[in-house]
C-alpha cells in the first residue's frame, strides 16, 4: 500500500503581512510550522503504515525552506519526501496548486491520498477536493476515523450535528481534521535519520513537465483585487483579587462604558 500525504508549511503567527504588489503572503522572516490539519493527516498515514503495512510518501510545494517541514515529517515516520520548488510555482491559488500537485501524484501508484482539511494561512479547504477532481478519484472530507477492510475504507465523516459513515474503495483522497488523532512527536532516532540518512528530493516545473503559463500566479484564475489587515483590538483588562473584588471592578467598568 502506498499513501501520499500532501502537507503545507505555514506561518506560525496570526499577524500575516500581504505583499501590496502580488497580493500574496510575505513569508520571509516569519517562523513556519507544518499546517496543523496536515499534521493530523500525516499521523494517520503513519498509523496505517504501522497497523497495516504501507509506504508513506510526503510531498509539499513551496520555497526551499519548506524542506524543514519535510524533515520533520520524515522524523515522525514518513518514508520518502519530495519538495516541489520552482519560481514558476509561486503565487498559486488553490486551482493552480491542485493542478501542480496532481501532476506529482500521477507519478505514483497510490492507494490513499491524505490532505489536511484546510491551511491556517488561507482557510479555503479547497486544495484537497480540487486535487481529487484533478485525479478523478473519490474523496471524503472532514475525516475523523479510518478503518481498512481489504481494498475498502470505512470512514467516519464529521458533520455539525454528528457524523456519517462512508464506505469507499481505494484509491481515494481523504482530508483530515484535528479530531482524527493526536500527532506524535518525532523521536531522537527519527530526527537523526531524517537529517543524516534520508533525502528530500527536489522536483521542479521541468521535472513535472508543466507549462509555466498554467501554474503559479500565471495559471491562477483567482485574482485578488485588494487586501486589508484587520485592525488591532484593544488589549483586555485582567482583574486580580478575590471573587468579590473582581466582580465589583467588573461591574464598575461596565457602568463606566454604559453597558449596564
Amino acid at each position: 500500500m502506498n499513501i501520499l500525504v500532501f502537507i503545507k508549511q505555514v506561518p506560525d503567527t496570526n499577524e500575516v503581512k500581504i505583499d501590496p504588489v502580488t497580493k500574496t503572503l510575505i513569508r520571509e522572516g516569519v517562523p513556519s510550522i507544518i499546517n496543523p490539519d496536515d499534521k493530523n493527516a500525516l499521523e494517520e498515514a503513519i498509523r496505517i503504515k504501522e497497523e497495516y503495512g504501507a509506504k508513506v510518501i510526503v510531498i509539499t510545494m513551496g520555497p526551499p525552506q519548506a524542506e524543514t517541514a519535510l524533515r520533520e515529517a520524515l522524523a515522525m515516520g514518513a518514508d520518502e519526501a519530495y519538495l516541489l520548488t520552482d519560481r514558476v510555482f509561486a503565487g498559486a491559488d488553490t486551482y493552480a496548486t491542485a493542478k501542480t500537485l496532481s501532476k506529482m501524484a500521477k507519478k505514483f501508484d497510490y492507494d490513499i491520498i491524505f490532505c489536511g482539511r484546510q491551511a491556517i494561512d488561507g482557510d479555503t479547504a479547497q486544495v484537497g477536493p480540487q486535487l481529487a477532481e484533478q485525479l478523478n478519484i473519490p474523496q471524503v472530507t472532514y475525516v475523523k476515523e479510518v478503518k481498512i477492510e481489504g481494498d475498502t475504507l470505512i470512514v467516519k465523516r464529521a458533520l455539525e450535528d454528528g457524523y456519517e459513515v462512508i464506505k469507499v474503495k481505494m484509491p481515494v483522497l481523504l482530508t483530515a481534521i484535528k479530531e482524527l488523532n493526536t500527532p506524535r512527536y518525532p523521536s531522537i532516532k527519527g530526527i537523526f535519520e531524517a537529517y543524516r540518512e534520508k533525502e528530500v528530493k527536489i522536483v521542479t516545473a521541468a521535472d513535472l513537465g508543466v507549462d509555466p503559463q498554467e501554474v503559479g500566479l500565471k495559471g491562477s484564475p483567482t485574482k485578488v483585487i485588494s487586501t486589508t489587515t484587520p485592525e488591532t483590538q484593544r488589549a483586555g483588562e485582567i482583574f486580580t483579587g478575590n471573587v468579590k473584588e473582581c466582580v465589583q471592578n467588573l461591574v464598575q467598568r461596565l457602568v463606566e462604558k454604559h453597558v449596564i
